[in-house]
This record gives C-alpha cells, sequence and structure tokens, in this order.
C-alpha cells in the first residue's frame, strides 16, 4: 500500500484526552477515532491489526474443537429474565424496547442466547460435548469509559460457551480451553498468565483471568518468577489427550491479582515474588448448571433421565488485546509490533521522492515486495527523511527497508530492525531474501 493513497491521519502531539499509552499511539498512528465516549471507528490501519488479532483468536479456537456462530448482538430480555440475570445485571447493560414494546438489550454477552440454541437443538448425551464460539461486538456502558479500546462501551470479543454431560467432562472442556488461551496469546508475541479470578456477575466456582505484565497495566499482579522463567507451553503434555496433569502444574505456580493476593498468606518467598502491573486479555469460567437448569437446557442421558448440561464459558477482548499489545511492545518513538499481528510487515522508505532514480528503485522494490506476498507499507510521499522515519517508527511495523541516493548507486538498501533497533547495508536482493523469507 503506498501512503499517498492510504488513508492513515497521523497526529505529531499526544492528545490531551488520551491518558495511556497504547490510547495516545493508537490515535497518533491513525489506528481509531473517537466517535463518542467509549465508542471508536477503526480506520484502515487499525482494522488490519484487529482482524490479524481475530484471526489468530479462531484459529486457536477452531484448533481447540470449538466451532464458530454468529449471534445477534441484540438480545431479548425475556432470554435474560429466564435465567434469572436481567435485573440482576446492572446499569453496564443497555436495555432497549423496540416499536412493539418488548423489552431487548444490547448484548454484553451472550449465555442465555447460545443456551437458548443449544436447549432447542440438542437433546441427547450423544450429541455431546459440544463448543460454540462466537466473534462478535459486544456493549456493556461502562460509568466511566476510558483508556481508548483498553475499556469501551463497545468492543470486539470471542465468547465460547461449552456444553458437557457432568463436571468431569466440563472440567476436561475447561483445561481444553485454558491451554488454548496460553496458545493465542503466546502466537500475538505475549506472555499471558493464568491467575485464579473472582467470577463476577458470570457465576460459578471456577474462573481464570488471563494477565500480561506491562508497566502501565491496569492493576497490581503477584506472581511466582518460574512464570516469567519458563517456556510454559515447552512442557510436555499428554499425547492421549488428559490436559488435567498440565492444568494442575502451571496452576499449582502461584500468580494472583491484587484483589486476590494476600501477603499474610502468600506461599512464594519474598525472593520468589515479582510484583508487577498487568492487563487482563482473557477470561474463562466453568459455571455447571447456572444457565442450563433454570432455562431447561435438558439432555437425555445414558439411562434415559433428563439431565441439565454442565456449561462453562470462555472470554477474549479481540479489540483490547489491540491496546494491551502496543502497552506491552511500544518505547519513546512509538508501536512496536510482534509480526504476527503488525498491519505490515515491511515499512519502504524513499529518502529523496524527487529523484528518479530512487523513485524507480523503490518502486522495483514494493512491486516485487507485493508480488511475494509481503505485506508493504511504501512511504513515497514528497515529505522530509526525518518525517518518514518518525511515521514509520510511529506505526511501528517490525522492518524498514530504506533506499537512497547513495545506496542506489552502491546498490545496496538499509534494512532495519523496529523492535532491536539494529540497521545494516546490503544489497537489495539479500534485503528481498530475507524479507520474504517464511516467518
Amino acid at each position: 500500500m503506498r501512503v499517498s493513497a492510504y488513508f492513515m491521519p497521523l497526529l505529531k502531539e499526544n492528545p490531551s484526552e488520551a491518558q495511556i499509552v497504547s490510547h495516545r499511539l493508537m490515535l497518533r498512528a491513525g489506528m481509531i477515532r473517537q466517535v463518542t465516549a467509549g465508542i471508536y471507528s477503526w480506520l484502515p490501519l487499525g482494522l488490519k491489526v484487529l482482524k490479524k488479532v481475530e484471526q489468530i483468536v479462531r484459529e486457536e479456537q477452531d484448533h481447540s474443537g470449538a466451532l464458530e456462530i454468529l449471534m445477534p448482538t441484540i438480545q431479548p430480555a425475556d432470554l435474560w429474565r429466564a435465567s434469572g440475570r436481567y435485573d440482576d445485571y446492572g446499569k453496564e447493560m443497555l436495555r432497549i424496547t423496540d416499536r412493539h414494546e418488548r423489552d431487548m438489550l444490547f448484548g454484553p454477552t451472550a449465555e442465555e442466547v447460545v443456551t437458548d440454541i443449544f436447549r432447542n437443538a440438542v437433546k441427547s448425551y450423544k450429541d455431546l460435548p459440544k463448543n460454540l464460539y462466537n466473534i462478535q461486538w459486544k456493549f456493556r456502558d461502562e460509568v466511566r469509559p476510558r483508556f481508548g479500546v483498553m475499556r469501551g462501551r463497545e468492543f470486539l470479543m470471542k465468547d465460547a460457551y461449552s456444553f458437557d454431560i457432568d463436571a468431569a467432562a466440563a472440567k476436561r472442556a475447561y483445561n481444553k480451553m485454558f491451554l488454548a488461551y496460553l496458545r493465542t496469546f503466546a502466537r500475538m508475541g505475549l506472555k499471558a498468565i493464568p491467575m485464579r479470578a473472582d467470577t463476577g456477575p458470570i457465576g460459578g466456582d471456577l474462573s481464570h483471568e488471563f494477565i500480561i505484565l506491562a508497566d502501565t497495566g491496569e492493576s497490581a499482579v503477584y506472581c511466582d518468577k518460574a512464570w516469567l522463567e519458563t517456556d510454559v507451553l515447552a512442557a510436555e503434555i499428554d499425547p492421549a489427550g488428559d490436559l488435567e496433569p498440565f492444568f494442575q502444574k502451571w496452576t499449582s505456580l502461584y500468580a494472583a491479582t491484587d484483589e486476590m493476593h494476600d501477603p499474610a498468606k502468600c506461599p512464594v518467598p519474598a525472593a520468589d515474588l515479582v510484583t508487577a502491573r498487568g492487563i487482563e486479555v482473557g477470561h474463562i469460567f466453568y459455571f455447571g448448571t447456572k444457565y442450563s437448569a433454570p432455562m431447561g437446557a435438558v439432555v437425555a442421558g445414558p439411562n434415559g433421565e433428563s439431565v441439565p448440561v454442565e456449561m462453562g464459558s470462555y472470554g477474549i477482548g479481540v479489540s483490547r488485546l489491540v491496546g494491551a499489545i502496543i502497552e506491552a511492545s511500544h518505547d519513546d518513538k512509538g508501536i512496536v509490533w510482534p509480526e504476527a499481528v503488525a498491519p505490515f510487515r515491511v515499512g519502504l522508505v524513499n529518502l529523496r521522492g524527487g529523484d528518479a532514480k530512487c523513485i524507480a528503485a523503490s518502486d522495483a522494490l514494493y512491486a516485487t515486495l507485493r508480488n511475494a506476498g509481503v505485506e508493504t507499507l511504501y512511504d513515497d510521499r514528497d515529505e522530509s527523511a526525518g518525517a518518514k522515519f518518525a511515521a514509520m517508527d510511529l506505526v511501528g511495523l517490525p522492518w524498514q527497508l530504506v533506499v537512497g541516493p547513495r545506496g542506489v548507486a552502491a546498490g545496496t538498501v538499509e534494512l532495519k530492525n523496529r523492535k532491536t533497533g539494529d540497521r545494516e547495508e546490503i544489497s537489495a536482493e539479500a534485503a528481498l531474501a530475507r524479507l520474504t523469507a517464511k516467518h
């Protein structure tokens, strides 16, 4: 994509309303624009990142055996009355009345809708287990929406729902999703630590938040330093599919949010306890028959008896993740995108917009990269070199490829790694080989 043809409205100054790094950088890099408090439009650069995050989430859900569906944003209040949550949820629920005076709501989550789908379609234990997931916009009317997409009112969320015949099977579904979440965040370059959590308005008695550590995190967290020193996913996993030993091994390592941490009862010696800031990026719950029993989601069991199914739900804040990744990966110049979620892999900079030889060399490199399937943002504007470098550092693409008069004369280009800052003068062919290699 040529910058001259792109829509990427950059800001030179930090917006006064942006209180945290991700909000500032998303506004400055032209990723989002606020429509009203807590509600944002996603512009081309931001939408590319959002879609890449969404796709990683989707692939790992599919890999876990979950099946994608799409549920509506507007839900009938009667479903929530059936579960008993309509009056209990509170003012965060946006309640609506349609033209026929029927009570509706903009869904903050979808346990009721998916339970209704299940109860009308599945009648026998032989059709279990099932796990259905949905990537859809949600709405929670936050009293003080702030921090950009980190705590907005409208947000994109992946929510999955498992249905099993008994508690043991439901726990296996929980463990499977526990592993899927670790894989999901690792693919995005994030170290996510599962921490035992309060179940809140979702309900149940087993819940974990997945927290990434960031200096600008929203809350204090405490964990055994082994979490930071160990590659959890390198651990041996039972090839027969029993994830309980894996789950027990890693949840036995201490990790707690500020609300759950009791210094007097902490089992970790002070020398081994890491105190940091954290950002929640996912939350999983096992809540048994909390929704299935009142809503009549029952199946015929092995002996013909009616059995309410055991359920769990599993959420990932997809739009929130974009902000969280920036909070965890930035410097004083701008964003530093992990390759898996970067909007483009390469930023191509022509230092001399009016130089015919530089234009020809840059155009040729751009065509070659595009033909090789490498996503490239080509700054072909008639701007100063300083402005172009500042823009590329701000948007944070993993690689920068710089073409200038001296390099054109020598047959070389400059290749810069955004994360490390390392630069090297190499031939155009060597740079193309590096950038077109599988990654």
